[in-house]
């Protein structure tokens, strides 16, 4: 029979080396992400600190936050040590991380190439579970109105109804809109169903003097423009 023993707990470690004595003393640019992970678990288990059950989790994830923000609860709930109030509490986190960007600057931001809607439109997408599609509201100057998730589905596809986005349109007064969904598989690749979609709200578009400027689709490895590659 093999004996563990019980991991010495953080709060009998030197302060310097506790994560949120560091951050408060050192400031939180000199935490890993393991340490700010284990200030937001808290406690670790029996056989762990919450450092060495955060570089577990982190583990898991090759040590990428954006892998860690496709997790989710259940999957959370699956480490040692990590029950429905710590998950929810990571969980939180990475979502305040997530809108953060979006409220960084104030004013309207002017769409001069399909990467500056990439930039907006990414923050919303590059780590959902689902496929969703977002729609991004333009006025004449082609500066951002509006960015609203017209429609969610499951893991292969999402139903988009054009007539939801042009009414929409209308509503808030734009002259221009970019559309854009995701794959949650990672493949770029636009589809016979996403080709026919970007077809119908081309033709919509022109019915109403609602210009169409791109179709992004988005996933963790970058994205694919029907403009950059002249497909509208």
């Amino acid at each position: 029979m093999t004996l563990t023993t019980p991991t010495r707990p953080i709060k009998h470690w030197a302060e310097d080396d506790r994560p949120r004595e560091k951050l408060a003393s050192k400031g939180k640019e000199a935490l890993s992400n393991a340490e700010l992970l284990a200030i937001l678990i808290g406690s670790g288990n029996r056989n762990e600190t919450a450092v060495d059950l955060a570089r577990r989790i982190l583990d898991s994830c090759q040590n990428n936050l954006l892998e860690l923000s496709k997790l989710g609860i259940p999957r959370l709930r699956q480490f040692r040590g990590v029950g429905l109030a710590k998950a929810i509490t990571i969980e939180a986190a990475l979502e305040l991380a997530r809108r953060r960007p979006q409220s960084e600057s104030p004013e309207r931001r002017t769409l001069r190439a399909s990467k500056d809607a990439y930039d907006i439109l990414r923050l919303r997408m590059e780590d959902l579970r689902e496929e969703q599609c977002w729609v991004l509201f333009l006025n004449r100057a082609n500066a951002e109105l509006s960015t609203e998730r017209i429609s969610s589905g499951g893991l292969t596809g999402t139903v988009v109804d054009v007539r939801v986005i042009f009414r929409r349109a209308l509503e808030l007064g734009a002259t221009g809109i970019i559309l854009s969904h995701n794959h949650p598989s990672g493949n770029l690749q636009p589809s016979q169903a996403d080709d026919e979609i970007t077809r119908k709200a081309k033709q919509a578009g022109d019915s109403l003097d609602i210009r169409v400027l791109d179709h992004l689709i988005i996933s963790d490895r970058g994205y694919f423009s029907y403009a950059d590659e002249g497909k509208l």
